[in-house]
């Protein structure tokens, strides 16, 4: 006998393959050619007599431009979203980290609309029980008992607003696991952990990659429960991993849905577990469902239509052509955010990041379809008040990103936050201070130059800055930064500041003050 599991996880809301820069685009991954793959695999493990149990692993509510235009600009938007996600006839699903992006309702309604149940062990309303769905779910299939407990990152509370998670506990995923394993354990033939999380160590030898903050929870996992544990599907750091871990098959399936992960469990005739196959199936040559293309197309129609919704006009060149670029000299787009998030919020000094490689800047007519593929977050603003000691860490801390190459010497995006996940998003970029980063300098001496209105900083200075709610709570493990030193918030989304902007200021120059150096 074979149980054959199959994973989907940080689809993003990515339904059709395209990331919206343009129309009619056929990219290497969606959730349409997901879906076509996971049919095929279905029907091939079915006619080979073997068990199938699919998981959808979280963080699908938010990312594309179609997901932000269901969420914020379609009465009832979610029920297109969720009625392809039924298609998939899953058994299970989890929630992600970005399923709190667009609030708590938003996260209740997508629990109350999914056909299968949510899975969610270790995220604790007051009362102690699970508050989203249930902690675990039991499966019979052709007398194979089959147990999913469900676990998502509890590092949450760093990333969102207070108002969001408010009367929620995020549990460490090793705690809960110990829990629940032992008594599953003995309830079924099979356990399979589904965690919308990753990785703190390296697979191979077992040392940290990051700051261990309990964000990636499952080396740890699985070096305290493996013996408990017959299958691992995860996801969250956007990694494509099939491999066995510890001696247990663990995948996990990357970004967009460009692959379905499966992991092959054949069982002897006692129901136990005599080898495991993890693998990756790309879905680049996948054809599109035609049973998605029949539930998305009118409203993907709407979408694009939207998308080219005219907004400003740029004076002058405001294209990116090499993201990386941007991040060593100031481009007149982190400038124009930057000049954002100061008129918006009264702030005089501003923080923002290019958040990925994709960002193509704004062409000569500025449409929403610019603005929404470029700063790719529903972030909504706060204002810190923070000491000028906390500004120079906070800098520290994002120069800490840079590098110089190996071998050619030259400025680059360090690759410790490239690999195993990019983390473009976690180095910033400031409007209204004058600094200079000197790469080679060691942590914590790499900002050289700190100015404010023509001073050089003092440590014990007040300073009011405005960053993105993400970071402003210390997300990206800046934690100078916290939810106490908040003053005030902006709680409308960045798209809805930036197209306000717009309007105010139809006609933009493409400019960039260069007041942060970067040298080597």
């Amino acid at each position: 006998m074979k149980l054959r599991i199959l994973e989907s996880s940080d689809m993003h809301g990515f339904i059709l393959p395209s990331n919206y820069s343009s129309r009619e685009m056929d990219l290497p991954f969606g959730m349409a050619k997901a879906h076509q793959m996971m049919e095929h695999l279905t029907d091939e493990a079915e006619a080979a007599g073997d068990i199938v149990l699919k998981i959808e692993n979280g963080d699908i509510l938010q990312g594309s431009a179609l997901a932000y235009y269901l969420a914020k600009q379609k009465a009832n938007g979610l029920s297109h979203l969720t009625a392809v996600t039924n298609s998939f006839a899953y058994d299970a699903g989890l929630l992600g980290n970005h399923e709190f992006n667009y609030g708590r309702a938003y996260v209740e309604s997508y629990v109350s609309q999914t056909d299968y149940p949510i899975l969610c062990a270790n995220v604790l309303n007051t009362s102690g029980q699970p508050a989203f769905g249930q902690a675990y779910k039991i499966f019979e299939k052709n007398g194979l008992k089959i147990a999913v407990l469900g676990l998502l990152t509890q590092y949450i509370p760093h990333w969102e607003q207070p108002s969001t998670i408010q009367g929620l506990s995020f549990k460490s995923i090793v705690e809960t696991a110990k829990e629940y394993l032992p008594k599953l354990r003995e309830e079924v033939d099979i356990v399979v952990v589904a965690y919308h999380g990753g990785f703190e160590r390296a697979l191979d030898t077992g040392e940290p990659e990051e700051a261990l903050t309990g964000e990636n929870e499952g080396y740890q996992l699985l070096t305290e429960c493996a013996d408990l544990i017959d299958a691992f599907v995860t996801g969250h750091q956007h990694r494509e991993i099939a491999q066995h871990i510890l001696g247990v098959p663990v995948v996990q399936p990357g970004y967009r849905a460009a692959n379905v992960a499966e992991i092959c469990l054949e069982l002897d005739d006692n129901l136990k577990v005599i080898s495991s196959t993890p693998k990756l199936h790309s879905v680049k040559d996948s054809h599109v469902s035609a049973e998605v293309m029949s539930l998305i197309s009118p409203v993907n129609e709407e979408v694009e239509n939207w998308l080219d919704t005219a907004m400003g006009e740029v004076s002058g060149d405001m294209r990116i052509q090499d993201a990386n670029k941007v991040r060593i000299h100031e481009h007149p787009y982190i400038e124009f955010i930057n000049r954002v998030q100061m008129e918006s919020s009264g702030a005089k000094i501003s923080g923002t990041a290019l958040f990925n490689n994709e960002a193509l800047g704004f062409n000569k007519i500025i449409t929403m379809r610019d603005i929404l593929t470029n700063y790719i977050y529903p972030n909504t603003l706060a204002v810190l008040r923070i000491s000028g000691a906390d500004l120079k860490n906070a800098l520290e801390i994002s120069a800490n990103h840079l590098a110089l190459d190996d071998h050619s010497g030259e400025i680059i995006f360090n690759p410790a936050f490239v690999n195993p996940k990019p983390q473009y998003y976690n180095y910033d970029m400031y409007e209204g201070i004058d600094y200079t980063i000197n790469v080679s300098n060691s942590f914590g001496s790499k900002i050289t130059r700190l100015k404010f209105e023509g001073k050089p900083v003092q440590p014990d200075d007040k300073l009011d800055i405005v960053v993105n709610q993400y970071r402003a709570v210390g997300g990206g493990n800046y934690p100078m930064f916290e939810a106490s030193k908040i003053i005030s918030e902006i709680t409308v989304d960045m798209t809805e500041l930036i197209s306000e902007y717009l309007k105010n200021h139809p006609l933009i120059e493409a400019s960039a003050n260069h007041n942060f150096i970067v040298t080597k």
